[in-house]
């Protein structure tokens, strides 16, 4: 019975061996979405804060106009605050926590199915002290001035107040 059992586990050992390749073949890949380049325009923006938070999150919401078609998207960023929800101290250790700050005027933006890709405007500010030149270092190596901010898309809500065209009711009535 034993030698019976031990060629069995045998054969099924290289079974499984010869199916590796099988299981871990690529199987067909999902269509590629396809990323449009687009001028855009801000229509209102809304934030949640998180306050008091000990690597927290704060929810930042973008409504645009970019198309002729409303997208509205997310960031979500870590926080580390005490009692100032409007702080943020990760920033002063990694500036690609920081929250999008928006430009006035038209935005170009990248976007497909899931996010929107935005530019962070140039922030080059002239300080002097060593520690300003360490960071600026740090923000060098890192490359993380230059990476376009991600924003996940997301459906309208009703979060939006200053434009209506950003709220889903008012599409719906249209």
């Amino acid at each position: 019975m034993t030698s019976y059992l031990r060629s069995a586990c045998g054969k099924l050992a290289v079974a499984a061996f010869l199916s590796l390749p099988v299981c871990f073949a690529a199987g067909p890949q999902p269509a590629q979405t396809q990323i449009v380049q687009a001028q855009a325009q801000l229509l209102d923006h809304a934030a949640f804060l998180c306050d008091d938070c000990f690597f927290g999150a704060s929810t930042y919401y973008y409504c645009f106009e970019a198309d002729n078609q409303i997208l509205a998207a997310y960031q979500r960023t870590r926080v580390m605050n005490y009692t100032d929800e409007s702080k943020n101290y990760l920033t002063s250790v990694h500036r690609g926590w920081a929250v999008w700050d928006p430009p006035a005027g038209a935005i170009p933006i990248r976007y497909d199915a899931k996010h929107i890709w935005v530019s962070r405007p140039d922030g080059n500010q002239a300080n002097q002290d060593f520690w300003a030149h360490l960071k600026a270092a740090g923000r060098w190596l890192s490359r993380n001035d230059s990476q376009p901010v991600r924003l996940t898309r997301a459906p309208l809500r009703d979060i939006f107040v200053h434009d209506a065209r950003c709220r889903p009711s008012t599409l719906k009535a249209q």
